[in-house]
Protein backbone atom coordinates (compact mmCIF):
# COMPACT_ATOMS: atom_id res chain seq x y z
CA UNK A 1 0.00 0.00 0.00
CA UNK A 2 1.20 3.51 -0.86
CA UNK A 3 0.19 6.37 1.43
CA UNK A 4 0.23 10.03 0.42
CA UNK A 5 0.81 12.71 3.06
CA UNK A 6 -0.53 16.27 2.99
CA UNK A 7 0.11 18.47 6.03
CA UNK A 8 -0.78 21.90 7.33
CA UNK A 9 2.77 23.06 7.89
CA UNK A 10 1.57 26.09 9.88
CA UNK A 11 0.25 23.86 12.65
CA UNK A 12 2.45 23.61 15.75
CA UNK A 13 3.73 20.04 15.89
CA UNK A 14 3.30 19.45 12.14
CA UNK A 15 6.88 18.26 11.62
CA UNK A 16 6.68 15.87 14.57
CA UNK A 17 3.43 14.42 13.23
CA UNK A 18 4.86 13.98 9.72
CA UNK A 19 7.89 12.19 11.17
CA UNK A 20 5.76 10.00 13.43
CA UNK A 21 3.50 8.92 10.56
CA UNK A 22 6.31 8.36 8.06
CA UNK A 23 8.29 6.33 10.61
CA UNK A 24 5.24 4.22 11.50
CA UNK A 25 4.55 3.51 7.83
CA UNK A 26 8.18 2.63 7.07
CA UNK A 27 8.42 0.36 10.11
CA UNK A 28 5.52 -1.68 8.76
CA UNK A 29 6.80 -1.85 5.21
CA UNK A 30 4.41 0.71 3.69
CA UNK A 31 5.58 3.27 1.14
CA UNK A 32 4.74 6.94 1.55
CA UNK A 33 4.91 10.10 -0.57
CA UNK A 34 4.76 13.73 0.53
CA UNK A 35 3.00 16.49 -1.33
CA UNK A 36 5.12 19.41 -2.50
CA UNK A 37 4.46 21.67 0.50
CA UNK A 38 5.13 18.96 3.09
CA UNK A 39 8.21 17.82 1.20
CA UNK A 40 9.67 21.34 1.09
CA UNK A 41 8.80 21.81 4.77
CA UNK A 42 10.87 18.71 5.57
CA UNK A 43 13.77 19.91 3.41
CA UNK A 44 13.15 17.39 0.62
CA UNK A 45 12.84 17.98 -3.12
CA UNK A 46 10.73 15.09 -4.40
CA UNK A 47 7.20 16.15 -3.41
CA UNK A 48 4.19 15.44 -5.64
CA UNK A 49 1.43 17.83 -6.63
CA UNK A 50 -2.15 17.01 -5.59
CA UNK A 51 -3.39 15.12 -8.69
CA UNK A 52 -0.14 13.12 -8.94
CA UNK A 53 -0.33 12.24 -5.24
CA UNK A 54 -3.89 10.99 -5.73
CA UNK A 55 -2.89 8.97 -8.81
CA UNK A 56 0.16 7.41 -7.13
CA UNK A 57 -1.22 6.50 -3.71
CA UNK A 58 -3.90 4.16 -2.38
CA UNK A 59 -4.74 6.29 0.66
CA UNK A 60 -4.14 9.98 1.35
CA UNK A 61 -3.43 11.07 4.93
CA UNK A 62 -4.20 14.73 5.65
CA UNK A 63 -2.50 16.10 8.76
CA UNK A 64 -4.09 19.14 10.37
CA UNK A 65 -7.75 19.85 11.04
CA UNK A 66 -11.05 20.22 9.20
CA UNK A 67 -9.77 23.29 7.35
CA UNK A 68 -6.75 21.33 6.13
CA UNK A 69 -9.09 18.63 4.85
CA UNK A 70 -11.15 21.17 2.89
CA UNK A 71 -7.98 22.52 1.27
CA UNK A 72 -6.77 18.98 0.52
CA UNK A 73 -10.01 18.13 -1.29
CA UNK A 74 -9.46 21.10 -3.58
CA UNK A 75 -5.77 20.25 -4.02
CA UNK A 76 -6.33 16.57 -4.91
CA UNK A 77 -9.15 17.13 -7.39
CA UNK A 78 -11.54 14.37 -8.42
CA UNK A 79 -10.34 11.08 -6.92
CA UNK A 80 -11.94 7.91 -5.57
CA UNK A 81 -9.02 7.20 -3.24
CA UNK A 82 -9.72 6.99 0.50
CA UNK A 83 -8.74 10.17 2.36
CA UNK A 84 -7.95 10.06 6.08
CA UNK A 85 -7.78 13.14 8.27
CA UNK A 86 -5.29 12.98 11.15
CA UNK A 87 -6.04 15.89 13.44
CA UNK A 88 -3.15 17.64 15.09
CA UNK A 89 -5.01 18.26 18.33
CA UNK A 90 -8.61 17.29 19.09
CA UNK A 91 -10.88 15.23 16.86
CA UNK A 92 -12.76 17.16 14.17
CA UNK A 93 -15.87 16.35 12.16
CA UNK A 94 -13.83 15.39 9.09
CA UNK A 95 -10.88 13.69 10.74
CA UNK A 96 -10.28 9.98 11.05
CA UNK A 97 -8.24 10.08 14.26
CA UNK A 98 -5.92 12.32 16.28
CA UNK A 99 -2.15 12.52 16.00
CA UNK A 100 -1.95 10.39 19.14
CA UNK A 101 -3.58 7.48 17.28
CA UNK A 102 -1.17 7.17 14.35
CA UNK A 103 -0.12 3.62 15.25
CA UNK A 104 -3.79 2.58 15.40
CA UNK A 105 -4.35 4.21 11.99
CA UNK A 106 -1.40 2.42 10.37
CA UNK A 107 -2.43 -0.94 11.84
CA UNK A 108 -5.93 -0.41 10.43
CA UNK A 109 -4.46 0.19 6.96
CA UNK A 110 -2.55 -3.09 7.17
CA UNK A 111 -5.46 -5.13 8.53
CA UNK A 112 -8.09 -3.46 6.37
CA UNK A 113 -10.22 -2.78 9.45
CA UNK A 114 -11.63 0.53 8.32
CA UNK A 115 -14.58 1.80 6.34
CA UNK A 116 -15.13 4.68 3.97
CA UNK A 117 -17.92 7.23 4.30
CA UNK A 118 -19.06 8.52 0.90
CA UNK A 119 -19.45 12.30 1.14
CA UNK A 120 -21.38 14.25 -1.47
CA UNK A 121 -19.64 17.22 -3.07
CA UNK A 122 -21.15 20.31 -4.68
CA UNK A 123 -20.38 21.72 -8.09
CA UNK A 124 -21.14 25.44 -8.39
CA UNK A 125 -21.09 27.17 -11.77
CA UNK A 126 -20.89 30.95 -11.94
CA UNK A 127 -22.55 32.14 -15.14
CA UNK A 128 -21.55 35.74 -15.73
CA UNK A 129 -23.75 38.28 -17.50
CA UNK A 130 -21.50 37.94 -20.58
CA UNK A 131 -22.16 34.17 -20.73
CA UNK A 132 -18.74 33.03 -19.46
CA UNK A 133 -18.67 30.19 -16.90
CA UNK A 134 -16.46 29.12 -14.00
CA UNK A 135 -16.81 25.86 -12.06
CA UNK A 136 -15.98 25.28 -8.39
CA UNK A 137 -16.24 22.22 -6.12
CA UNK A 138 -17.14 22.24 -2.42
CA UNK A 139 -17.27 19.65 0.33
CA UNK A 140 -19.07 21.82 2.90
CA UNK A 141 -20.91 24.69 1.24
CA UNK A 142 -21.08 27.56 -1.19
CA UNK A 143 -22.17 30.98 0.04
CA UNK A 144 -23.53 34.05 -1.74
CA UNK A 145 -23.36 36.97 0.68
CA UNK A 146 -23.32 40.74 0.86
CA UNK A 147 -20.08 42.47 -0.03
CA UNK A 148 -18.82 45.73 1.43
CA UNK A 149 -22.24 47.11 2.26
CA UNK A 150 -23.40 46.81 5.85
CA UNK A 151 -27.01 46.47 4.71
CA UNK A 152 -29.10 43.41 4.00
CA UNK A 153 -29.20 42.34 0.35
CA UNK A 154 -31.90 40.86 -1.88
CA UNK A 155 -31.31 37.46 -3.42
CA UNK A 156 -33.51 35.03 -5.32
CA UNK A 157 -33.31 31.24 -5.15
CA UNK A 158 -34.79 28.78 -7.65
CA UNK A 159 -35.04 25.00 -7.36
CA UNK A 160 -35.26 23.13 -10.68
CA UNK A 161 -36.34 26.36 -12.35
CA UNK A 162 -39.15 27.11 -9.88
CA UNK A 163 -38.94 30.13 -7.61
CA UNK A 164 -38.19 29.11 -4.03
CA UNK A 165 -38.07 32.56 -2.46
CA UNK A 166 -36.95 36.15 -2.63
CA UNK A 167 -34.65 36.55 0.37
CA UNK A 168 -33.72 39.71 2.24
CA UNK A 169 -30.72 38.65 4.30
CA UNK A 170 -26.97 38.83 4.76
CA UNK A 171 -26.68 35.96 2.30
CA UNK A 172 -27.57 32.36 1.47
CA UNK A 173 -25.76 29.08 2.13
CA UNK A 174 -26.18 25.90 0.10
CA UNK A 175 -24.61 23.08 2.11
CA UNK A 176 -24.03 19.35 1.83
CA UNK A 177 -24.79 17.02 4.75
CA UNK A 178 -21.08 17.24 5.61
CA UNK A 179 -21.37 21.03 5.61
CA UNK A 180 -24.41 20.95 7.88
CA UNK A 181 -22.04 21.03 10.87
CA UNK A 182 -20.19 24.10 9.59
CA UNK A 183 -21.42 27.57 8.51
CA UNK A 184 -25.01 26.40 7.99
CA UNK A 185 -25.18 25.20 11.61
CA UNK A 186 -23.99 28.55 12.96
CA UNK A 187 -26.61 30.26 10.78
CA UNK A 188 -29.36 28.16 12.38
CA UNK A 189 -29.47 25.23 9.96
CA UNK A 190 -30.17 21.60 10.94
CA UNK A 191 -27.69 18.83 11.58
CA UNK A 192 -27.84 16.23 8.80
CA UNK A 193 -26.42 12.71 8.75
CA UNK A 194 -23.62 12.43 6.13
CA UNK A 195 -25.33 9.60 4.22
CA UNK A 196 -28.50 11.63 3.60
CA UNK A 197 -29.09 12.38 -0.08
CA UNK A 198 -29.97 16.03 0.49
CA UNK A 199 -28.74 19.62 0.44
CA UNK A 200 -29.79 22.38 2.85
CA UNK A 201 -30.43 26.00 1.88
CA UNK A 202 -29.93 28.31 4.87
CA UNK A 203 -30.44 32.09 4.90
CA UNK A 204 -27.89 34.14 6.86
CA UNK A 205 -29.55 36.56 9.30
CA UNK A 206 -32.81 36.90 7.30
CA UNK A 207 -34.92 40.02 7.76
CA UNK A 208 -38.04 37.85 8.19
CA UNK A 209 -37.71 35.23 10.92
CA UNK A 210 -40.12 32.90 9.10
CA UNK A 211 -37.47 32.36 6.41
CA UNK A 212 -35.93 29.15 7.70
CA UNK A 213 -33.56 26.50 6.37
CA UNK A 214 -34.96 24.17 3.72
CA UNK A 215 -33.76 20.62 3.09
CA UNK A 216 -34.03 19.52 -0.55
CA UNK A 217 -33.16 16.46 -2.63
CA UNK A 218 -29.54 16.52 -3.78
CA UNK A 219 -30.56 15.82 -7.39
CA UNK A 220 -32.20 19.26 -7.52
CA UNK A 221 -30.58 22.14 -9.37
CA UNK A 222 -30.36 25.29 -7.25
CA UNK A 223 -29.87 28.71 -8.83
CA UNK A 224 -28.99 31.86 -6.87
CA UNK A 225 -28.70 35.43 -8.09
CA UNK A 226 -28.58 39.02 -6.77
CA UNK A 227 -31.80 40.95 -7.35
CA UNK A 228 -30.82 44.63 -7.13
CA UNK A 229 -28.05 46.32 -9.08
CA UNK A 230 -27.45 48.91 -6.35
CA UNK A 231 -26.61 46.16 -3.83
CA UNK A 232 -23.93 44.56 -6.01
CA UNK A 233 -21.28 43.38 -6.00
CA UNK A 234 -21.85 40.41 -3.69
CA UNK A 235 -19.29 37.82 -2.62
CA UNK A 236 -19.30 34.13 -3.52
CA UNK A 237 -17.19 31.71 -1.45
CA UNK A 238 -16.45 27.98 -1.66
CA UNK A 239 -15.68 26.20 1.64
CA UNK A 240 -14.43 29.56 2.91
CA UNK A 241 -11.59 29.55 0.35
CA UNK A 242 -12.09 31.19 -3.03
CA UNK A 243 -13.74 34.60 -2.94
CA UNK A 244 -15.36 35.71 -6.21
CA UNK A 245 -17.18 38.98 -6.87
CA UNK A 246 -20.73 38.48 -8.13
CA UNK A 247 -22.31 41.35 -10.09
CA UNK A 248 -25.94 42.03 -10.89
CA UNK A 249 -26.87 39.82 -13.84
CA UNK A 250 -24.58 36.95 -12.75
CA UNK A 251 -26.09 33.60 -11.73
CA UNK A 252 -24.84 30.70 -9.65
CA UNK A 253 -26.01 27.16 -10.43
CA UNK A 254 -25.44 24.54 -7.72
CA UNK A 255 -25.73 20.81 -8.28
CA UNK A 256 -24.38 17.52 -6.95
CA UNK A 257 -20.86 16.87 -8.19
CA UNK A 258 -20.12 13.88 -10.40
CA UNK A 259 -17.56 12.55 -7.89
CA UNK A 260 -17.62 11.98 -4.13
CA UNK A 261 -15.12 12.12 -1.27
CA UNK A 262 -14.35 8.74 0.29
CA UNK A 263 -13.58 9.65 3.90
CA UNK A 264 -11.73 6.92 5.79
CA UNK A 265 -13.28 5.97 9.13
CA UNK A 266 -11.76 3.81 11.89
CA UNK A 267 -13.84 1.60 14.18
CA UNK A 268 -15.23 3.66 17.05
CA UNK A 269 -14.77 6.96 15.21
CA UNK A 270 -18.15 7.88 13.75
CA UNK A 271 -20.07 11.01 12.81
CA UNK A 272 -22.25 10.53 15.87
CA UNK A 273 -19.25 10.18 18.19
CA UNK A 274 -17.86 13.42 16.74
CA UNK A 275 -21.21 15.13 17.34
CA UNK A 276 -21.23 14.09 20.98
CA UNK A 277 -17.69 15.33 21.49
CA UNK A 278 -17.71 18.55 19.46
CA UNK A 279 -21.16 19.70 20.62
CA UNK A 280 -20.55 18.56 24.19
CA UNK A 281 -23.71 16.45 24.30
CA UNK A 282 -24.41 14.86 27.66
CA UNK A 283 -27.06 12.51 28.93
CA UNK A 284 -29.74 13.60 31.39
Amino acid sequence: MKVGIIANTDKPGARATIDRLSNALSARGLSYYLDKEASAFCGLADGLDGPMLAATCDVIAVLGGDGTMLNAVAKLGATDKAIAGINIGTLGFLTTCTDGEIDVFVEALISGEYKTSRRTLLTATIISADGSKRDFHALNEIVLARGQTGRLVSLSAYVDGELLNHYRADGLIVATPTGSTAYSLSAGGPLISPASGVFVITPICPHTLSQRSLVIWDDNLVELSPENADEAPMLFTVDGREVVTIDHGDRIQVRKAAHVLNLLRLPGHSFYAALRQKLNWRGG
